[in-house]
């Protein structure tokens, strides 16, 4: 069964950690001096928070995968989005060993898909992304810099030449 992931980078970790455990009615499951994680059932999510990031706000969202049969799935739809797939593979964030690629929607916003199969010591690397979003220019954090695609700046029909999303 598949977990939607929702990571928000704060200010005050500690404050933050008593707004959240208020509005969601339960502890964090993962509490470390930058960082905070409620695996919650109701609704089902994994809902993170970090303070060390320059962005403040959403700084990404994903799909948390119970299985490696249910992430190749998920990596197939990633695939057929037509947009550029970063395939990060075996990595450390956020405290966690995981499996992981990374896509950005037509208006930047970054999405991640990921199977955790083990904890860490440390958070992971910090890593630019501003080149996945518009929206996250001053952020760093797990995401990779996700790979230029020509389609991308190509105008639709739509969208006029620009506001494509390549500037």
């Amino acid at each position: 069964m598949k977990r939607l992931h929702v990571h928000v980078g704060v200010n005050d970790l500690d404050q933050s950690i008593g707004f959240y455990s208020t509005l969601f009615g339960a502890e964090p499951s993962v509490v470390k001096p930058d960082y905070a994680k409620w695996m919650l059932e109701d609704p089902r999510v994994n809902f993170a928070i970090s303070s060390g990031n320059a962005h403040k706000g959403i700084e990404h969202l994903g799909i948390q995968v119970e299985s490696q049969d249910e992430l190749k799935d998920v990596y197939g739809r990633l695939k057929a989005a037509d947009r550029p797939v970063l395939e990060e593979g075996a990595t450390t964030c956020c405290y966690a060993k995981s499996e992981k690629s990374w896509i950005a929607d037509p208006q930047g916003v970054v999405w991640e898909a990921f199977f955790t199969n083990g904890d860490a010591t440390v958070y992971g690397d910090n890593v630019d992304l501003s080149a996945i979003s518009a929206n996250a220019a001053e952020a760093t954090c797990c995401a990779p810099a996700l790979p230029k695609s020509d389609a991308c700046c190509e105008p639709k029909q739509d969208r006029p030449a620009e506001a494509s999303c390549c500037g």
